[in-house]
This record gives structure tokens, sequence and C-alpha cells, in this order.
């Protein structure tokens, strides 16, 4: 007797408005042991990266955090703690838990304190994968503030003439209002592109990458995905980029006392002990030295930027995926659901 073929799920692509998506992805949290709260702040700046176009920071990051909460890497449950060490510093321990919660518990206290005293720093320790560094500073910069945020990262980029591994892609975000618009947002990676692009082009089947964008474990130049991410990234600017990258580290990491990038384990599996890594983000009045002129000023400065043909302020094309993703939605891929159905998700 032939035995009964045991059918496979069929995966397509679902086009999701963005609260359903927000509402998936938070379930997926939860069933991989997330705390309701905690899922639903998660679910919010993935799905926020995700309609900014930034897909190597949304949707495609909940089996890599869902794998990372079932083994207890990541403490789904965990409760940030804020404390104000002084007149203008804030530290919050994220428990080893998200980043995102710690750092909305941190936000508005920060804002009060720059307003306060001109400047404050918020010092994230215990914690985990930063998300887009953009997201918090773009919030301080809806409130008037100047924001900068740092943040550190496992291991991905080698010392510029190096072959080991030393730094993570360590993200670095500025932000500040503009006058009667939204803000100017500059967010990058100091490698020449993130490493979730690698991550993806795998989730994808897809494991060729364009030359130029990282090394093999030998440091040799590659353009299979998978021998990217077990080699290093190439770094913006070369030997500036990994500069900048020093100094990233420095802010993120020494000064919070936190996990160097060398010593931290990978952002994408359940392998290993908690990140337990660091993030920096700063806040500045600006109205402090420069006064009620500085948006005028500013405005000067963005006007000759945008004068100038095929220029934009930095950040704008954000503003475009967002209005558009608030008309249509967010695809959610069929690669993501086969993979978190293989996790035991079911949808």
């Amino acid at each position: 007797m032939m035995e009964e073929a045991i059918a496979t799920p069929a995966f397509h692509d679902l086009r999701l408005d963005l609260d359903a998506a927000r509402a998936h992805a938070a379930r997926a949290l939860v069933h991989f042991g997330t705390g309701p709260e905690n899922a639903r702040r998660t679910a919010e700046a993935l799905v926020a990266a995700e309609a900014d176009g930034l897909g190597t920071h949304g949707l495609a990051r909940l089996p890599s955090y869902g794998a990372m909460v079932a083994s207890g890497k990541i403490d789904g449950h965990a409760v940030p703690e804020l404390r104000r060490v002084a007149p203008s510093v804030i530290a919050v321990d994220a428990g080893n838990g998200f980043a995102y919660p710690a750092i909305e518990l941190g936000l508005p206290l920060l804002a009060t304190v720059a307003r306060e005293t001109g400047i404050a720093m918020m010092a994230i320790r215990r914690s985990s994968h930063f998300g887009v560094a953009g997201q918090p500073v773009e919030k301080l910069a809806g409130e008037g503030l100047v924001g900068l945020a740092f943040s550190n990262a496992a291991a991905s980029i080698a010392p510029w003439g190096g072959k080991r591994a030393v730094f993570g892609t360590n993200p670095i975000a500025f932000a500040t209002p503009l006058k009667g618009r939204p803000p100017a947002l500059v967010d990058l990676s100091v490698a020449k592109v993130a490493r979730g692009n690698l991550l993806a082009a795998v989730q994808r089947g897809d494991t060729s990458i364009p030359e130029g964008w990282a090394l093999d474990p030998d440091g040799n130049p590659t353009t299979d995905a998978k021998a990217g991410l077990a080699g290093t990234m190439v770094p913006m600017g070369e030997a500036k980029g990994t500069a900048l990258a020093f100094i990233i580290e420095v802010m993120a990491a020494a000064l919070t006392a936190s996990t160097f990038a060398f010593d931290a384990p990978s952002f994408f599996d359940g392998k290993g002990p908690p990140a337990a890594v660091g993030h920096v983000v700063i806040a500045i009045d600006p109205g402090v030295v420069a006064g009620d002129a500085y948006l005028d000023h500013l405005e000067r400065l963005a006007h000759a930027i945008e004068q100038e043909p095929g220029a934009r302020l930095p950040g704008k094309r954000r503003l475009v995926n967002r209005a558009r993703a608030a008309r249509e939605g967010v695809v959610l891929a069929a690669s993501l659901q086969k993979v978190l159905a293989g996790m035991g998700f079911p949808g």
C-alpha cells in the first residue's frame, strides 16, 4: 500500500496593514516566550523599520529574536530599571532583555533632563540588538532636541589591516529638528552595508551578494552570503570606517561598562550567553546656545543643500517609504513565514 504524501504548506507573500503587521510580530514574539508588553514595544519598532524601508531591521528579525528569547539569550520578560546617576546622566539597566523597552523607558526623562541642563546622556547596559538607531533620535528631534545615538554589536569588522573581527557594524545616528517639517536624520552603520543584508539573502535562499560587501574567514573578498557571515564585513571608508567604529565602541561599550564587540555573541541565533551590549543616547537643547534662532539659522543650511539638483536632506527617503507603507501596508514575505513555521510558530 502506498503511503499518503504529507502535504507541505504553501506560503505566499502577504500584504498587511501596519496594525496587522504589528499584531503578527507581537504574536510571534509572545509565542517564543516574550512578555506581552515587551512584545508590543518590540513589534512596534520592527514594523516601524519595515515601513521606513529598512527591512534588515524589520520583520526579518523575528526568527533570530524568537530564537534568542526561546534559548534565554534574551529575557523576554525583563523589566528595565532607570536611575538618574548625575544631574545630566541617566542609567538604564535593560536586564538582558530587548533594547526597545529600555529605550522607551528612558527617553522621556532624557528629554526632560536635556531641557533642564542643556544636554543629557542616557547610558543603557545589559541590552541586546539596538534596532534602528535613528528611531530614538528622531523622537528626540520631534520634541525640538538634537539627538545622537551609539551602539555596539557582535564583532563583524576587522581593524583596518587585520583579519579578525574586533568591531561590530556599530550604528551611529543623529537627528535635528527642522522648521515646520519632519526632522533631518542620519542613521548609518560603519560597515559598507548592514550585516542584516547577508542574513536576508540567506533567508531568501539567494546566497549571492554584491562584491565589496564582505570578506570570507581568510580575509578574501566574497560574493557568498554564508561565507560573508562567517567572515567579516567591509568597513565604509576603509581605515576611516574602522576609526569611527572605535569611537562608537568606546561610547557604547566602554562608557557603559558593557560587553565589547569581540566578546559579544551573535544577534542572529540563540547560541551563547546574553549579549549584554551597551547603547548611549545623547539629547541636546539647541536653544541653550543658539537661542530661538536655531531653526531659522539651520534652515539656511537645509536650503543650500536642497537647491542643488539631485541633492536631498538626510533621511528624506524614509518619509516617502513611511507614507507609502501607511497607505499600502508592508509585505510579510513567504520565505519569512516558512522560517517561522519551521520554528513552530503557526502564524
